[in-house]
């Protein structure tokens, strides 16, 4: 049984028609001592599912340490949402609830190969001298 419903499904199929290149989600994990790993893993391959245009990679968080290096992950459950070029997003934790949603716009914005950001934002953004790394913490209501 999917932890996506049926109808939830349709809508996300609906979304996803709208991906204009391919979407890599790779996605780490590791089978033991993971509070919902496995439950993250579905819902990620199931996502995955869902367009033609969407692939997925998974890896175990402790033993491919070579991938774990490369993309920066540094804790599990994580999924990078990439295509040719890596913009560094990181999901950590299990998409649920509002979060998915998140996901899916990250999914659309990287197949676009924009961000969405007004012209005055991106202005602004290119006068950063220096890498930034941002974090958003969510948690469940």
């Amino acid at each position: 049984m999917g932890l996506l419903r049926d109808e939830d499904a349709v809508e996300i199929r609906r979304r996803l028609s709208a991906m204009t290149a391919p979407v890599k989600l790779v996605h780490f994990t590791q089978e033991l001592n993971l509070e919902y790993g496995e439950e993250t893993r579905q819902v990620i391959e199931e996502l995955a599912a869902l367009s033609d245009k969407l692939s997925l990679e998974v890896y175990d968080f402790i033993l491919d340490k070579e991938k774990v290096a490369e993309y920066g992950v540094d804790k599990a459950p994580a999924t990078v949402i990439r295509n040719d070029k890596d913009y560094g997003i990181r999901y950590y934790g299990m998409p649920a609830g509002y979060e998915f949603a998140t996901v899916l716009d990250a999914i659309l914005d990287v197949s676009r190969g924009e961000s969405g950001l007004g012209a005055e934002s991106k202005e602004k953004l290119a006068q950063l001298d220096q890498p930034i790394h941002l974090e958003v913490f969510v948690t469940p209501t």
